[in-house]
């Protein structure tokens, strides 16, 4: 058996992308070459690989049993070309493609890479919990920081940070304004009725939302949805709603006094982790990723 590295770069694009169209244009080749070494990967195997539903190719079992070896095989290429490249600098450019969700991403990660040094190589992603873990399950990503739980059994999750939600509102808001006049901590039955302004419900400050407060909600109000920390915490800072939001996005808006925290009767943290896939390969650039996490707790 004669498999290439060509036929690997080919089979892992498709499988990633799922079609040969944009597979092609990830490897600066002809639909024509990609065709051509997933034909001669499936003759040497003996299987197809994939389920054909033009225009998509759909990984089968064969190729999803394929997919972390050849993922390995590639990682473990791009470790040897990394410890040569710089005259056998070991620390020479690190390729990494690293998930955060929102809230990690916007204002605890730029810290992190910063701490990081300039030698690395960065592909960042970020989005929310679920479109995450489904990026490391089809291992589009090494590694991920998230806000939300991961339960998937092909996914390794540990402990990494701590982080605390906290209510917030526009000072202008009437809850606010109560508050400021009266001392008063609210309980889950003033939050009754209230204009909510929240994010999606995959991602997760909604999770946390879901956990702490909606079961207390016998009437939980109006929820207005936004896909965006930013968008949420604009429209907030505007006066339209209250919402549940990271202690770490709020406090330059909490700072200058465009947000207030309303007190809240119960204490609502949150854990960050750390996931990638357990069949992952981890690259040398991942354990030291990993490390520099790791000791950052």
């Amino acid at each position: 058996m004669n498999i290439s590295f060509r036929q690997l770069k080919a089979f892992v694009a498709v499988a990633r992308l799922g079609n040969l169209g944009a597979a092609a244009d990830q490897l600066c080749l002809t639909r024509g070459a990609i065709s051509q070494a997933l034909k001669e990967l499936e003759t040497q195997l003996g299987t197809p690989l994939f389920d054909r539903a033009h225009p998509h190719l759909l990984l089968n079992s064969e190729g999803a049993l394929l997919l972390p070896l050849a993922d390995e095989m590639l990682t473990r290429l791009d470790d040897i070309g990394a410890l040569f490249a710089y005259s056998g600098d070991s620390n020479g450019k690190a390729l990494l493609r690293i998930g955060a969700s929102q809230t990690i991403g916007n204002y605890l990660l730029p810290g992190l890479l910063a701490g990081l040094g300039p030698q690395w190589q960065l592909s960042v992603f970020i989005a929310n919990s679920q479109q995450l873990a489904a990026r490391l399950l089809a291992f589009e990503l090494d590694l991920a920081l998230i806000e939300g739980e991961v339960t998937h059994p092909q996914l390794h999750s540990e402990a990494w940070q701590q982080d605390q939600m906290i209510l917030v509102a526009s000072p202008a808001h009437p809850l606010a304004l109560s508050v400021t006049a009266t001392g008063k901590v609210l309980s889950a039955s003033d939050l009754a009725s209230q204009y909510w302004v929240l994010r999606e419900p995959a991602s997760g400050s909604r999770e946390q939302f879901d956990k702490y407060l909606r079961p207390q909600l016998t009437n939980p109000g109006t929820v207005l949805e936004l896909n965006t920390l930013e968008a949420v915490l604009n429209t907030v800072q505007q006066g339209l709603g209250l919402t549940l939001v990271s202690e770490l996005a709020a406090r330059d808006r909490l700072a200058s006094g465009a947000l207030v925290v309303l007190p809240f009767n119960q204490q609502m943290p949150r854990q960050l982790h750390l996931c990638w896939h357990r069949d992952k390969y981890l690259s040398a650039a991942s354990q030291r990723f990993i490390r520099f996490c790791r000791m950052g707790e």
